[in-house]
């Protein structure tokens, strides 16, 4: 009954509920008061997050789930896989690029704050106004001004003008994603960054004067209009050397490699970096050529550069064979004391501390023609949190007379450190769909 699962709903997620009398047998006013700490923009007018106040608006979508993991910096904790894996990058760098004090030519920035404004996170990365990663189904927003960082290259205007020419930004980043094993909503991404003179870009020719850095050409599959094809060709190869290199250090001197052309926004000519693994050619990066018109607005013009930027996660799960990105997020010393080693460059294989037998619940209803499966999603993770192991849209139907669409979905619950009871995962089950139901207007079938 709908009743019952209000009170499921309201039990898991701290509201209070109050009924008014039954109007008739198929109404039932209710009216929701939520008691979070932090709560969303129909709750209250402000959020604070990190220690800031936030007016909220119309476009607020962050959910409390979501506010709960911010300020972990999972990266930077001591015997954690995401820090063995930074500290081989780190090192890596380090080690291989010094500038003319033999001091380490990168600057690590790796607790910069992930509220960002709209115009960090897009606008200074020349992201179209119409690109898909500016929806409300994409990313999270406190309000029409700020929001939480898709990714750390949000950072790299800033850091340019503040005259910085190679650096390496760390940080959580937050996506509106599907559920399951390889998708979480919170993820980590490093930035890395490097700017060249005509003379350090050059510097193996001895003498550049004969050397031309920039034109006013055009654009093509190879280069950008400002730069020319010497500049371009130098760059790239730079960049891909110093990628290659990398990708040697972390899977090995015989790992297969190849580059896939690529489109971002901020970056012309782009490419992927794919690694042969277990038999199957795996993305590990995102690269290119830093597009002239973001130096140039930074302060930058008389310099080119490149960029690239990696998932943390997607690493980690590789190298240490960590089959779920929720054991990421895991506080269990079975867990954790796996990774807690002196040399970030042991060789670790996971070894499972706790498997135990999922609960799967299937759930099919009717939709509005405004439905978005991210927020059902985001409905899912927000009331289930991390026991939800995955979300499978099994059937989409639409009916061949009323032309109203249905979806149902196949939700898994495993809880990854003790065994899940029938009945708490049936009382979860329930929460979601009365929260659905609430939140997004669907009607179950």
């Amino acid at each position: 009954m709908m009743w019952k699962r209000i009170q499921c709903f309201a039990k898991l997620n701290g509201y209070h509920i109050y009924l008014w009398e039954r109007q008739s047998s198929l109404s039932l006013p209710i009216s929701l008061s939520r008691k979070y700490s932090v709560k969303t923009s129909c709750d209250v007018d402000t959020l604070t997050v990190l220690g800031n106040s936030y007016n909220t608006d119309k476009i607020t979508n962050v959910t409390p789930k979501i506010l709960e993991k911010m300020g972990k910096n999972l990266h930077c904790k001591h015997n954690h896989p995401l820090n063995l894996i930074t500290r081989r990058i780190e090192n890596y760098f380090n080690n291989n690029y010094r500038n003319n004090w033999r001091a380490p030519m990168f600057s690590k920035f790796d607790r910069i704050s992930p509220v960002v404004t709209l115009t960090q996170n897009f606008d200074s990365l020349l992201v179209p106004s119409d690109h898909p990663s500016r929806a409300l189904s994409e990313s999270y927003y406190l309000n029409s001004e700020y929001m939480l960082r898709a990714h750390t290259s949000a950072h790299q205007s800033d850091l340019i003008k503040q005259g910085l020419d190679a650096f390496l930004v760390l940080g959580d980043v937050y996506r509106r994603d599907t559920v399951d094993a390889s998708h979480y909503p919170v993820f980590h991404q490093m930035e890395g960054v490097r700017l060249f003179s005509k003379q350090e870009l050059f510097s193996h020719l001895g003498d550049t004067s004969r050397v031309t850095f920039f034109e006013n050409g055009s654009r093509d599959a190879t280069k950008q209009e400002r730069h020319t094809i010497e500049t371009s060709l130098c760059l790239e190869e730079n960049l891909k050397n110093t990628l290659r290199n990398l990708a040697n250090n972390l899977f090995g001197d015989d790992v297969e490699m190849q580059w896939v052309d690529a489109y971002f926004p901020f970056t012309h000519p782009s490419w992927e970096l794919e690694i042969k693994y277990q038999g199957e050619w795996l993305e590990v990066l995102g690269c290119g050529i830093v597009e002239q018109e973001i130096l140039s607005s930074a302060g930058a013009d008389s310099r080119v550069g490149w960029a690239f930027g990696l998932g943390l996660e997607r690493l980690a799960m590789r190298l240490y064979s960590i089959p779920d990105i929720r054991l990421f997020w895991s506080e269990d010393s079975r867990f954790l004391d796996q990774f807690n080693v002196v040399d970030p460059n042991t060789k670790i294989t996971y070894k499972p501390f706790s498997k135990q037998s999922p609960v799967i619940n299937d759930v099919s209803f009717w939709v509005p023609d405004d439905f978005s499966e991210n927020d059902f999603y985001d409905i899912v993770r927000n009331i289930g949190g991390d026991i939800v192991e995955n979300v499978e849209l099994f059937d989409d139907f639409v009916h061949p007379k009323t032309k109203r669409k249905s979806k149902a979905y196949r939700i898994t619950y495993r809880h990854m450190e003790r065994s899940l009871t029938k009945s708490e995962a049936n009382e979860i089950h329930s929460g979601i769909v009365a929260a659905g139901v609430q939140q997004l207007g669907i009607q179950e079938r």
